[in-house]
């Protein structure tokens, strides 16, 4: 118990001591893993550590991060993104495996070690392409959106690749199997023929798939009605646990169930809660299994080999640039944009790890090769923040002008500013300019600029989270600022410079969500649209038609339903702590239940009312007619500010 504990609370101090410290240096939470690996490796030495037992372990945080890749993947995401999904993300994964793969097979490789090879280097950081980008504000830029399509499209190549592995073992090194695949000494497919396996496989899978269709909901229904929060993270592991015990059984990769998985649930309501309750375990498991990478680092191989090893990084790097550098120019990308994708992404990922351990275990990659595999993937993620530095620095400064020249051409702005130019922002804009208002549009989607320019829309190219880029807009003399940008935080930063900076200003936010509402007015809004709102209210008018009311019956009802929901967001406002959860501030669910009891009577009554249907009163508790008499107005405090809050 004692070794156990130690073990622990080493890890975790290296953890929690480093990658703050990463973090700050702008090197992410993945490198700052590696680098507490690499320091504590000398204390894990000492105490003969079994690193692969432990990153065995570790690595069911992969099939989690899977499980919540498929969370992500709605169908109509990726039907929008199928263009740069296939052409961008496809083009990439394959040119990068077939030209690793010459260059590995002209060092004389075999073709299935360099096939191996190929399939390792075709993937890229995820975690510190998408942190990175994020923190410079780049991740709306075409290159930004680049990059974000082709990292979408590895973490789903993953899944081949995982089933192709086995298939390229060698003779020579069989005699292992795998623990990650394999954990089970019995599987369901002993002794079975080729076709029973693929069918008992294929079952699996169509269970997999019906299951989370059909069974997760009532399940997690049930679950729910106990009200107890732990037993709902427990329901989540269980079927993720469970699924990936199915796979391991039938002899399937166990990432394949819950990425399958992730994808049937990815329109489920519960959704959310099992990413919130899922994401923990799945980042502390992969940290974990980054620090044993680090710490398993061979340092006397690479200081052996240190010309090989630098040499085949730097290639890596030069050939995945090289082939992200064409994809931009055939799918029309900046200069700068261009330089800054294939720069970005020209470092192997942190999935290369786990490819490499399971190539050794399976019989693919000799544990030589794989050695200095895993140093090469290493040094070009450790190499990862020189390179943007060196598009900051090199690359950006000299194609300024052209970044900058629509912002720079802003000669004429008006009094209303409109940040952001897409399905929302453009909706406003037509509205403005139909009666007769001259705006100034600010977008930072050169493609999206270049449609709108197509269709005589004039509209400004820049950043407009920026402050300097709003002074140049004219926002000091502007009367109307709107918000149509789709990044909550940056939401957030604009309407607090806004509010602080020009008081006189009026401003309209876009909010994401109902707790980005309450946000924004702490930060000063008072006039916030909430994006899904005003749609889910005229379907509410649909449905209220499709079951029999007039079409002012049903206007009626929901201009009722709109003036209380106002007045109940600005009520919860006041109760609102963006540090605590909801569901654990004990003041806001006390005044919900209260303003929600009250409102559902009065809505009750009042839509009666309006249907002049007597028989609605069935659906108040036995009694309550007679004995309840709804007041005239909410119980909500009156505020003298004049609000507007839709959601």
């Amino acid at each position: 118990m004692t070794d156990f504990l130690l073990l622990a609370f080493v890890f975790l101090v290296a953890g929690v001591l480093t990658v703050p410290i990463a973090a700050r240096l702008g090197l992410g939470s993945v490198l700052g893993y590696l680098i507490a690996g690499i320091l504590i490796s000398p204390v894990l030495a000492v105490f003969q550590v079994d690193l692969v037992s432990i990153q065995h372990f570790a690595e069911f945080g992969v099939v989690m991060m899977l499980f919540l890749v498929g969370l992500e993947l709605e169908p109509e995401t990726l039907w929008a993104m199928r263009a740069r999904l296939l052409g961008l993300g496809g083009g990439q994964v394959v040119l990068t495996v077939l030209a690793v793969m010459a260059v590995a097979m002209l060092l004389g490789q075999v073709w299935s070690v360099a096939l191996a090879v190929g399939l390792v280097f075709a993937l890229s950081s995820t975690a510190i392409v998408l942190q990175t980008l994020g923190e410079k504000g780049l991740m709306k830029s075409d290159a930004g959106q680049a990059s974000f399509a082709v990292l979408l499209t590895q973490d789903i190549a993953v899944i081949p690749m995982l089933a192709l592995i086995p298939l390229l073992a060698l003779p020579e090194l069989q005699g292992g199997h795998s623990v990650t695949d394999h954990a089970a000494a019995y599987t369901l497919v002993s002794g079975l023929n080729g076709w029973q396996v693929a069918l008992v496989n294929i079952g699996a899978i169509i269970g997999v798939v019906l299951g989370g269709s059909y069974l997760t909901r009532p399940v997690f229904r049930f679950v729910a009605s106990a009200q107890l929060h732990e037993l709902f993270t427990a329901t989540a592991l269980m079927m993720v646990v469970g699924i990936a015990l199915l796979m391991t059984l039938v002899g399937l990769s166990p990432a394949l169930g819950t990425f399958l998985a992730g994808v049937v649930l990815a329109n489920s309501e519960y959704r959310h809660e099992l990413e919130s309750d899922i994401n923990p375990f799945k980042a502390l498991l992969l940290g974990l299994f980054f620090m044993t990478v680090g710490a398993g680092i061979n340092f006397l191989l690479l200081w052996d080999n240190v010309g090989q090893i630098l040499a085949l990084t730097v290639g890596l790097i030069v050939v995945k640039v090289l082939v992200l550098l064409v994809l931009g120019r055939i799918f029309n990308l900046a200069a700068a944009d261009k330089w800054l994708f294939g720069l970005g992404l020209a470092q192997a990922g942190e999935f290369g790890f786990v490819l490499i351990s399971l190539m050794v275990s399976s019989a693919v990659l000799p544990p030589e090769i794989a050695d200095k595999l895993l140093l090469v993937v290493a040094l070009s993620m450790l190499l990862t923040p020189a390179l943007f530095i060196f598009y900051d620095k090199v690359i950006a400064p000299r194609f300024a002008d052209t970044m900058q020249r629509k912002a720079d051409e802003i000669t004429d702005p008006s009094h209303i500013i409109i940040a952001g130019c897409g399905r929302v922002g453009g909706l406003v804009n037509r509205m403005l300019r139909a009666a007769g208002y001259h705006t100034t549009v600010i977008d930072y989607s050169s493609k999206q600029l270049e449609m709108m320019a197509k269709f005589g829309v004039k509209a400004y190219f820049g950043d407009a989270t920026r402050p300097d880029m709003l002074h140049s807009a004219g926002i000091a003399e502007a009367k109307l600022l709107v918000i149509a940008i789709d990044d909550r935080d940056q939401i957030t930063e604009m309407v607090r410079h806004a509010a602080a900076a020009y008081p006189n200003l009026h401003v309209i936010a876009r909010a994401v969500d109902r707790n980005h509402v309450y946000d924004l007015w702490a930060a000063g809004c008072r006039d916030i649209i909430r994006e899904t709102y005003d749609s889910s209210i005229r379907m509410g008018r649909s449905a209220f038609e499709a079951l029999g009311a007039t079409p002012e019956q049903a206007e009626a009802m929901r201009q009722v339903y709109h003036a209380a929901d106002q007045k109940i967001m600005r009520a919860m406002a006041d109760h609102y702590d963006p540090k605590i959860p909801n569901f654990e501030n004990a003041a806001y669910v006390a005044r919900a239940r209260e303003l929600t009891a009250t409102l559902d009577q009065k809505l009750i009554l009042k839509f009666a009312e309006i249907l002049g249907k007597p028989a609605f009163e069935t659906l108040l508790p036995s009694g309550t007619r007679e004995a309840y008499e709804p007041p005239n107005e909410l119980p909500i405090e009156s505020s003298e500010e004049e609000v507007s809050v839709s959601g």
